[in-house]
C-alpha cells in the first residue's frame, strides 16, 4: 500500500546539507532549507508519447513491460533526456522501444500527468507526436514494451490505458481528426 507520493511527503532531508529544515510552501511546489538556504523548485519533466498508425488506420499501442502500470497499454515513448530536445527523445524512444526509425514526427497536443514511480510522484508534461515510421512490420518490442496491438482509436477502452494523460491524448486525435 502507498503511502501519500506527493514531493511534500516524500523529501524529508535538504539535499545540499542534509538538515531536517527542508520545509515546503503550502502548496508543496517549492521547497526552502532554513539551514543552508537551499531552494528547490518542484517543475514538471518532459515526456514523449507517440501516434502511430497502420496502413488500416489502426493506433499502435505497447504493452508495458515494467512498472508502474506493468501490462496496461500505453502510448510508446518515455522522458526526455537532460538536454535533449522533444523531437529527439521522439526519436531515440521509438528505436528503444520499437527498434524502427521515425520517419516523421507532427506535434499534437500536451497534456499534465503524474508518473508514480518507486513510491515516488513525477509530475510530467506528456507532448503527443503523430509519427509515420520507416517500418511496420520490423517493429521488435524492447525495453520497457513487452509487446505491441493495433486498435482503432475509438475501440480503445480509457482503464486498458496506463494513465488518464494517454486516454487524453487518444481523445484529442479522435476530436481533431476522426470527428
Amino acid at each position: 500500500m502507498l503511502t501519500n507520493t506527493h514531493p511534500r511527503d516524500v523529501f524529508r532531508y535538504c539535499p545540499r546539507c542534509g538538515s531536517k529544515a527542508f520545509k515546503t510552501n503550502d502548496e508543496g511546489r517549492s521547497f526552502n532549507c532554513e539551514g543552508c538556504h537551499f531552494n528547490y523548485y518542484l517543475n514538471n519533466s518532459a515526456a514523449v508519447a507517440c501516434l502511430i498508425f497502420n496502413e488500416e488506420g489502426k493506433l499502435l499501442l505497447a504493452r508495458r513491460a515494467i512498472e508502474p502500470a506493468k501490462g496496461m497499454l500505453d502510448l510508446p515513448g518515455g522522458f526526455v533526456e537532460p538536454m535533449e530536445t522533444a523531437e529527439a527523445a521522439v526519436v531515440r524512444e521509438i528505436q528503444e522501444e520499437l527498434g524502427v526509425r521515425v520517419t516523421e514526427a507532427r506535434y499534437l497536443v500536451s497534456f499534465a500527468n503524474e508518473y508514480i514511480f518507486s513510491g515516488f510522484s513525477v509530475f510530467t508534461v506528456d507532448l503527443a507526436f503523430v509519427c509515420k515510421v520507416d517500418d511496420l512490420a520490423a517493429i521488435v518490442p524492447a525495453d520497457d514494451v513487452s509487446e505491441v496491438e493495433f486498435f482503432f482509436p475509438k475501440d480503445i477502452v480509457k482503464e486498458d490505458l496506463c494513465s488518464e494523460s494517454m486516454a487524453s491524448i487518444i481523445c484529442e486525435y479522435i476530436i481533431k481528426y476522426q470527428s
